[in-house]
């Protein structure tokens, strides 16, 4: 499958505010006491204007999983993100360690741009909307992998008593695949080593109809993937962060089928436990 799992990227809508003092007579006006004018109104504050912010995060996976799938081993992955106001744009990278660990067509290298704006509803709902491009440079097109590939999101962050709940919608417009993602998120602090424990669950499921490139008749996907994991941000300095975590993750019930011929089982599909350690600087 050339997806990546889109890294999810969050804003704010900034409102001015303005107030208007008023003054009550408590005697009415006569023609020799002339009432006072009254003060005029405070002038509107402008919100702040918007700048940008930028974050740059090499990052090393053990293995790279997406979505239930290995689609390579030992991997560096960096990326550079930028925020202004509501507005989040990133370019994430896969390359691989060494190549005995590359698993073919994928990630050699893979790079994916992505755009995504949040609008805030109020202080614990807002909605995100954004699309991500998927770039694999060297993916041989004549054994049926795609170059490049297309897939707008939508998703929605709820927070209750610390937990998000983030339910997500994507669907990539080469491969034809759509994806539904469930994700939670809970923080526990730990002040003693001044960190946290930040816990993560995802469950989704997806179902393509155009996943081989040039097949006649197309050929269908669909499977399902869960995983579990656990990071730990550690602070460096006050514009840095090194994070390690780790996660379980499993793709299941993941075949390919072409019309006229039996489903066959995606191999790429397996049970991992990646390890992860990133650091990030904001600049």
């Amino acid at each position: 499958m050339h997806k990546k799992h889109y890294i999810a990227l969050l804003g704010a809508f900034a409102f001015g505010a303005f107030q208007v003092n008023a003054q009550t007579a408590t005697t009415a006006p006569t023609a020799s006491t002339p009432s006072a004018p009254a003060p005029a109104a405070a002038a509107p504050v402008a919100p702040a204007a918007p700048s940008w912010t930028w974050t740059l995060t090499p990052s090393y996976a053990s293995v790279y999983m997406f979505r239930g799938q290995r689609l390579g081993g030992q991997s560096f992955q960096p990326s550079l993100t930028g925020t202004y106001g509501s507005w989040t744009t990133e370019i994430w990278t896969s390359v691989p360690v060494n190549h005995a660990n590359l698993v073919h067509g994928q990630s050699d290298p893979e790079i994916d741009p992505s755009a995504i704006y949040t609008g805030t509803i109020n202080d614990n709902l807002n909605v995100q909307a954004g699309a991500t491009v998927y770039t694999y440079l060297n993916a041989p097109t004549a054994e049926g992998f795609f170059k490049a590939t297309f897939e707008p999101q939508i998703g929605v962050n709820y927070t209750v008593a610390g937990l998000t709940i983030n339910p997500k919608y994507y669907y990539d417009l080469v491969l034809r695949t759509a994806t539904y993602e469930g994700n939670l998120a809970y923080s526990i602090p730990v002040k003693e080593l001044g960190t946290s424990l930040n816990l993560a669950i995802s469950v989704g499921t997806y179902y393509g109809t155009n996943v081989v490139n040039g097949s006649t008749p197309k050929t269908k996907a669909w499977g399902d993937y869960y995983s579990f994991g656990v990071s730990t941000p550690y602070t460096i300095t006050k514009n840095s962060t090194l994070t390690v975590g780790v996660a379980f993750t499993e793709g299941s019930g993941a075949y390919f089928k072409q019309a006229g011929s039996p489903r066959v089982s995606n191999t790429a599909a397996v049970r991992r436990t990646p390890i992860t350690v990133s650091y990030a600087w904001t600049f």
